[in-house]
């Protein structure tokens, strides 16, 4: 680990050398370039600083001892040498986490998708339940919560919904949330009072930049049709809504939440090229996919996660075995204890497999 930390703070120097340069300043591109490679790498850089500068006091320190004749100064330099020794010790965790492998989609927005699984009507009206718990969790995090496709049921459920979410680290917040997720209650419709199980899948993707994926446009086919309302004067009476099919790959995306075709037609593209994105990474990494089950991660999505116990007011992710108890407040959107326990989990996981 020292050898590869010696590495970062010759390049975090030479960087900082090179972004000082006249040429290098005359030259935007490359310029940007530095900058954004000083970055990444800056936090590692100063921390390691700070781990060489505690690790000099500590040696300082014993050595001083070892040649004072003064008892209590000897004391006193060997106490605050252990100070430093235990001080390193935090730094050094400090420095694994820093130089764990970074998902390069944390700081990206995200497409959630919402869908009801197993469970008819019940499904539908928790699919609708788990749609409000994340846009209040969103709002409570300034997420921008934008709808692309909401597909409800006449009992005011929701079959299928498809949201663009903005904002900083919006997929870092929300990655680990892929899979099935379980509901036990007694429905409203149920007159005998028994509990019934029902499920809900739920995928994250982070949004995918234009230049990432190629769209060809003879791969793909776009409808319009006129958005489906809830009668009277809110039916459109224009054909605004858009359905994009990608026949390489059977995606179809759907947008019919703005009243503009244009917009529609943007925010469905937007949902197909992170669709492609996630497919084709998904493609690519069979070696991450083997791996992610062993991991928190973004596991497989059609693995059960979590459950939701109305009877016992628990909410229970499997991945990690941590529980809540406070389901109504977890339903208000007040998730993120279970999010801060998943990702410590996964980076625990990460740090457990560094080490062997």
């Amino acid at each position: 680990m020292l050898k590869k930390l010696d590495d970062i703070i010759r390049r975090y120097e030479e960087l900082n050398r090179l972004l000082a340069d006249g040429d290098v300043l005359a030259d935007m591109e490359q310029w940007t370039k530095y900058s954004k490679e000083r970055a990444e790498i800056e936090e590692v850089a100063e921390k390691y600083r700070e781990y060489c500068a505690v690790e000099k006091e500590m040696n300082d320190d014993f050595a001083a001892a070892e040649s004072e004749e003064d008892k209590e100064m000897r004391d006193m330099l060997n106490e605050e040498g252990h100070a430093c020794k235990e001080k390193l010790a935090g730094i050094q965790e400090e420095l694994k986490i820093l130089l764990l492998p970074k998902d390069k989609n944390d700081e990206r927005n995200c497409i959630l998708e919402i869908r009801g699984g197993a469970g008819g009507d019940e499904a539908a009206l928790f699919a609708y339940e788990l749609y409000r718990m994340y846009q209040s969790y969103c709002e409570k995090r300034r997420f921008k919560f934008e709808p692309v496709e909401l597909n409800e049921t006449e009992l005011g459920g929701m079959k299928e919904a498809v949201v663009n979410i903005s904002g900083k680290g919006a997929y870092k917040a929300l990655k680990y949330e892929s899979g099935v997720h379980r509901v036990q209650r007694v429905p409203e419709t149920e007159s005998q009072g028994r509990v019934h199980t029902s499920t809900v899948t739920v995928a994250v993707l982070p949004e995918a930049e234009d230049v990432e994926v190629e769209i060809n446009e003879k791969d793909i086919r776009v409808d319009v049709y006129r958005s489906s309302g809830a009668g009277g004067q809110k039916v459109n009476k224009t054909e605004t809504a858009i359905r994009i099919t990608h026949f390489p790959t059977g995606i179809v995306v759907s947008c019919q939440d703005e009243r503009s075709q244009l917009k529609n037609k943007e925010r469905a593209f937007k949902v197909l090229r992170s669709r492609l994105y996630d497919y084709y990474n998904q493609q690519n990494q069979s070696e991450y996919a083997q791996n992610r089950k062993s991991m928190v991660g973004t596991g497989d999505r059609s693995e059960r996660i979590r459950t939701y116990n109305f009877p016992q007011s628990r909410v229970t992710d499997h991945r990690i075995g941590f529980s809540t108890f406070n389901i109504e407040g977890f339903m208000m959107g007040d998730i993120q204890e279970m999010l801060d326990a998943l990702a410590l989990a996964d980076r625990e996981a990460q740090l457990a497999g560094s080490e062997e």
